[in-house]
């Protein structure tokens, strides 16, 4: 013995699963900010060496100009000299990356991502897969930053004492001062 709401509580069910699932799959090529693949796109691999990496992670971007031309593939670390070895995946349309090219970690926003950021220089020479980038700018500690003007002893005019000939603060010049009746 059926009822009439049966097929209707099952088409109710259904649908809201699909619309589950169809969420889900929403979420996974938003949290892979649209590059959502299941084969890996033909790439070749330069290298950049770091002092401080800051946020920098596996599969952050690399950016020229803003747009997105690779992803760092891995990070190791420089047992003789203990830099941070970053290896960069460039997608092979940018095969002509100019020699003399510098990279940066860059932060997208005041608190975003951290990013490798390449800016391209005006040598004739292009960089070769496996090579490394000669300039390289770290990371900037935005917290160490801070403490450091915060703490800075008087550097600065804002910061530093009052002369022993200037007004106390509160004081006001007299209005007659130098006038004699």
């Amino acid at each position: 013995m059926t009822s009439a709401r049966g097929p209707r509580l099952e088409f109710a069910v259904g649908a809201f699963l699909l619309l589950a699932l169809g969420s889900l799959l929403v979420l996974a090529v938003a949290s892979t900010n649209g590059n959502f693949s299941l084969g890996r796109s033909a790439s070749y691999e330069l290298t950049a060496r770091f002092s401080n990496l800051g946020q920098l992670r596996p599969n952050a971007p690399v950016k020229v100009g803003g747009v997105t031309i690779g992803r760092v593939s891995g990070i190791d670390l420089d047992p003789v000299r203990f830099d941070s070895i970053v290896t960069l995946a460039i997608d092979r349309r940018y095969h002509e990356i100019p020699a003399d090219t510098s990279a940066a970690i860059l932060t997208g926003g005041l608190l975003g991502e951290s990013y490798v950021g390449l800016s391209p220089g005006g040598d004739l020479e292009s960089l070769q897969p496996g090579e490394e980038i000669a300039f390289t700018s770290p990371a900037v500690d935005l917290m160490q930053m801070v403490g450091k003007y915060m703490f800075s002893g008087g550097d600065d005019a804002a910061g530093s004492a009052p002369s022993p000939d200037a007004p106390a603060s509160g004081d006001a010049p007299a209005l007659d001062e130098g006038l004699t009746p």
